[in-house]
């Protein structure tokens, strides 16, 4: 959230033709679903209602960081992309077996994004 929020800041002052594209996993789509997070000032104060369990690590904890909202607020993304748990785990094999890529679940779901946004 603090990348997209600081640096979509920066890039959409610099450089506004510049697409930003925010991924979530499908599984757990808390962006996708337009429900707003329950807040108790600037932590979370309770599990998105959204949120199911999925394998990509690091991605989409059960809430909306306060600073991931800060971005979706200034509506700094062009697109938001979904990606599978099987994609995420297949892309980072193949990266893994066609490029000596070593990369866990997370890296193998911004690559799946990364080549459906490219297509």
């Amino acid at each position: 959230g603090g990348t997209y929020a600081g640096a979509g800041k920066v890039l959409k002052v610099a450089r506004p033709e510049t697409k930003i594209i925010l991924a979530e996993p499908e599984a757990a789509g808390l962006i996708a679903s337009g429900i707003e997070q329950e807040r108790n000032g600037r932590s979370h104060a309770v599990s998105h209602p959204a949120f199911t369990p999925h394998p990509i690590q690091g991605w989409t904890p059960d809430f909306i960081p306060y600073v991931l909202s800060e971005g979706l607020d200034a509506n700094l993304h062009d697109e938001l992309v979904p990606v599978t748990a099987e994609e995420a785990i297949s892309t980072a094999s193949r990266l893994a077996a066609e490029e000596g890529i070593f990369t866990g679940i997370s890296g193998g779901a911004t690559v799946a994004v990364a080549l459906k946004t490219a297509a």
